[in-house]
């Protein structure tokens, strides 16, 4: 069953955009809390799947947390702010 909600909600705009920001991580943490409630599309599992495969043909092709960790990082702090 879909009820109307009103977008943004009431006072949502007169927010900071950090307040924002919290507001809507605090949405979504609500939503992933019911893991099973939240479905996941099939495009995701067929996804999942390729990578899996991929992974077992080639299972020498990977990199370590620290590897990718150290990529994103280097990436953010590269952004101009």
């Amino acid at each position: 069953m879909s009820r109307s909600v009103q977008v943004p909600p009431p006072g949502f705009d007169e927010l900071t955009v950090d307040e924002q920001i919290d507001y809507v991580q605090e949405l979504w943490e609500r939503i992933a809390a019911r893991t099973e409630d939240v479905p996941v599309p099939d495009w995701h599992k067929k996804l999942i799947d390729e990578r899996l495969r991929e992974h077992r043909d080639d299972p020498s092709d990977v990199r370590s947390w620290g590897e990718v960790r150290g990529r994103i990082e280097k990436k953010l702090r590269a952004k101009p702010e």
